[in-house]
């Protein structure tokens, strides 16, 4: 049974930082994505950025490049978002995705979701 846990959310300041942890487990593929989202109250989920296990390549949105950053720990198949300079406009309810195929940015094609975790940015 594959499971997919997210924790690392809560509130922060404009400016700070926050870093959310992402653990898959229960599939065997590593060489598709591991991705994060994010959706906003009124607004659709957003694709921040993803990874591939297997060889550690990585993809970001525009809106965070420089700010964010994923990283993995294989061991404990986990895979981080550390987010810095963090901004309000980041504020929204993250979502892990594995088993990604193709595009990364697409949530249609990630198979497994965790429940998400809250992030709020005040200015």
């Amino acid at each position: 049974q594959v499971q997919v846990v997210e924790s690392g959310g809560g509130s922060v300041q404009a400016g700070g930082s926050l870093r959310l942890s992402c653990t898959a487990s229960g599939y065997t593929n590593r060489y598709t994505w591991v991705a994060w989202f994010r959706q906003a109250p009124g607004k659709e989920r957003e694709g921040v950025g993803a990874i591939v296990p297997g060889n550690g390549v990585t993809r970001y949105a525009d809106s965070v490049k420089g700010r964010f950053t994923i990283s993995q720990d294989n061991a404990k198949n986990t895979v981080y978002l550390q987010m810095d300079s963090l901004k309000p406009e980041d504020t929204a309810m993250y979502y892990c995705a594995a088993d990604g195929r193709g595009s990364y940015s697409d949530s249609n094609r990630f198979r497994y979701w965790g429940q998400g975790t809250q992030v709020t940015v005040s200015s």
